[in-house]
């Protein structure tokens, strides 16, 4: 976004309307992605959705040329109107089939990982998301033109989709090993669509606790997007360079993948895979790094904002990973995917507040109250996830606890 803005004069707002519309429709597709994910196969939804992401990357570096063409222009408001459309309408594109990364990803997780284990697993996995987040923000931070920060991504990304079909494959069931043990589901008696369909209803769309968590994962990736996608512009704007403002976002990130590894390990050995527990205690540490921040916004000292940022990352991206861990425990391996797309869903609706929103606050307000008002939402997502503080471990149980509630007890 700086390049665009130092070569194109591109607002905050402009860049913020684009990072709302295609958040939401990110979040839209994550979550009918992760109901295709629950019936289909995982190693060719990635296939297919990573190889068209990065098509499209590369027909994004070429936006001012297709800008020319529509406008027989090569500058001047129409010629930057209309390439500010067609970059919207290419991230419109390229986030429908970013849509088909997590889910299928999620699906296999908890076909391949017990209950008692998920939170450590999948928490290793979900530093893939930071690991490329760091290598972006690095990358991108050394690119002195913004064309390559679409090209160098989508070629590192035709790569990994050959790795995918090399190494990739389903179920344990696919390739003749047994099921996860203690994972039985009502759905493992019958497969039918209806059947299908009314457990997706009773597990995700009618569980109170599935929505208690979308909504806790709302408040997470408000205060996440507001670094990430305001950092860079934030911090040059505030005298950093271009290269050590993407340091500093990329650190971030770094920060938030030993996080999440901790977040995960503890959850699990000391918390008895009691993820939401993890949660609750790390967003109020969360704000309380943030309003550090805060306090220290103008003390001219780039080290020590990068510390405070480095250890907020450290504890939110234990929330981000756990979340999902406590939703697909709770919906059952059936009903996971499903799950997680739903809080996905609502997890990016928070980019009304941190694209668009943040975008035209920050053009008429400047950046002096971002990290107090991102403390606010910290607080309140802290309050949220802590009324789920003494929920079971995971749906697995819950069932086996039903089923002997409605059991007829003999008298003899």
């Amino acid at each position: 976004m700086p390049l665009l803005k130092e070569e194109y004069g591109i607002s905050n707002t402009s860049f913020g309307i684009i990072l709302s519309l295609v958040g939401i429709i990110y979040g839209i597709s994550k979550f009918i992605n992760g109901i295709i994910a629950d019936r289909t196969n995982a190693r060719w939804h990635l296939v297919l959705g990573l190889s068209i992401c990065a098509l499209v990357n590369y027909i994004f570096g070429f936006s001012d040329v297709l800008s020319a063409k529509i406008t027989g222009q090569t500058g001047g408001p129409d010629f930057i109107n209309i390439m500010v459309v067609v970059m919207a309408v290419l991230l419109i594109i390229n986030n429908i089939f970013q849509g088909c990364g997590f889910a299928p990803c999620n699906h296999l997780m908890v076909n391949w990982v017990p209950p008692t284990e998920l939170a450590t697993k999948m928490s290793i996995w979900n530093t893939s998301h930071s690991i490329g987040a760091f290598g972006a923000s690095i990358i991108c931070g050394y690119l002195t033109d913004w064309k390559l920060c679409f090209w160098v991504p989508a070629t590192i990304a035709v790569v990994g989709v050959f790795f995918i079909i090399a190494t990739l494959r389903d179920t344990p069931k696919s390739v003749g090993l047994p099921e996860l043990p203690n994972t039985k589901t009502e759905l493992d008696e019958q497969e039918d669509p209806k059947a299908f369909r009314a457990f997706i209803r009773k597990k995700v769309f009618m569980n109170p606790v599935i929505w208690i968590l979308a909504l806790t994962d709302l408040f997470v990736y408000i205060v996440r997007f507001a670094v990430l996608d305001w950092g860079p512009t934030f911090l040059q704007e505030g005298g950093l360079s271009q290269e050590l403002s993407g340091w500093t976002v990329g650190i971030f990130e770094v920060a938030g993948c030993l996080g999440m590894l901790f977040a995960g390990w503890i959850s699990d050995h000391v918390f008895h895979s009691k993820s939401q527990r993890v949660c609750a205690i790390e967003m109020a540490l969360v704000a309380v790094c943030l309003i550090i921040l805060y306090l220290i916004r103008n003390c001219g000292n780039p080290v020590l904002i990068l510390i405070f940022l480095a250890i907020a990352g450290f504890l939110l991206y234990g929330p981000q990973a756990l979340l999902g861990v406590v939703a697909s425990n709770q919906a059952t391996k059936k009903a996971a995917s499903s799950a997680v797309g739903l809080i996905g869903l609502m997890s990016y609706v928070s980019v009304i507040f941190t694209g668009a929103g943040l975008g035209i606050y920050t053009d008429h307000f400047g950046w002096d109250k971002l990290f107090l008002i991102m403390s606010g939402v910290a607080v309140i997502g802290t309050f949220v996830i802590a009324t789920l503080w003494n929920l079971k471990g995971d749906g697995y149980i819950h069932d086996e606890d039903e089923t002997k509630k409605t059991e007829p007890v003999s008298k003899y």
